[in-house]
């Protein structure tokens, strides 16, 4: 069994229509599984949603959300009654909760696309794009720059895209196509005919699984906070303005 991922094309929808599947406890709280969910899993460097689900017989408070082993598990306590397995039920998430993560998400790609703009050597790595001090990391080395200079260079390009604007699109394709593409692609395993997911912002590609905002300008304005060497990786803190 594995939970359909509908967050991954329709990444702006902020409800949906699922089916309950199962209702486990784990600890003192349930756990839901449905046959599909626009919930996002923590994973990536992103939080995860918060939110409800809802049916004539009950009201369930979705707390966290996990991915496990291809299924997606909304924990939580039910607020009002209770669900029975193969029940119609509607999904709703925390549009603001959501509105920021994908906020700073994106603004985390614009940081990328600035990077490769500027002709930096610096090679991708991890993301933590969570609101309490965001930032990404790459390996190489700040030796012989302006660690000043390059700040303020990736932060006023990156405000450019902003300023902007245009539509975020995402595309489907196997690994051989995003290398053509793709200014840089992480390892990942890759069953055979299985499609990997890639974001578009303003002709940039991107590996990516998260929820990116529907256009760059939402974004608003981006600060980068700091650009500090840590051994042989590059961390590039960044933030967005808070509305």
């Amino acid at each position: 069994m594995k939970t359909k991922l509908l967050y991954l094309e329709d990444f702006a929808s902020v409800e949906a229509e699922a089916r309950v599947l199962e209702i486990l406890s784990e600890n003192d709280r349930r756990v839901i599984l449905l046959d599909k969910t626009i919930f996002y899993p923590q994973g990536g460097g992103q939080p995860y949603d918060q939110g409800a689900i809802e049916s004539s017989s009950g009201n369930f408070l979705v707390e966290e959300v996990r991915f496990v082993d291809g299924v997606v598990k909304h924990i939580g306590i039910f607020e009002r009654g209770s669900f029975q397995i193969g029940d119609a039920v509607k999904c709703s998430i925390d549009q603001e909760r959501r509105k920021l993560h994908a906020r700073i998400h994106s603004a985390g790609h614009l940081v990328d696309k600035a990077i490769a703009e500027l002709k930096l050597t610096w090679i991708p790595g991890k993301g933590y794009h969570f609101p309490n001090g965001p930032y990404d990391e790459y390996g190489g080395s700040l030796e012989g720059l302006d660690k000043e200079k390059v700040k303020t260079d990736i932060e006023n390009l990156c405000n450019q895209y902003v300023q902007k604007g245009g539509k975020t699109e995402v595309i489907f394709m196997t690994r051989e196509k995003m290398k053509e593409v793709c200014h840089y692609t992480p390892d990942f395993s890759e069953a055979k005919g299985e499609l990997a997911r890639v974001v578009v912002h303003d002709g940039y590609y991107m590996p990516c699984g998260g929820t990116p905002v529907s256009d760059l300008s939402e974004i608003g304005h981006i600060t980068i906070r700091k650009i500090k060497q840590e051994k042989e990786n590059i961390r590039v803190g960044y933030d967005v303005s808070r509305e």
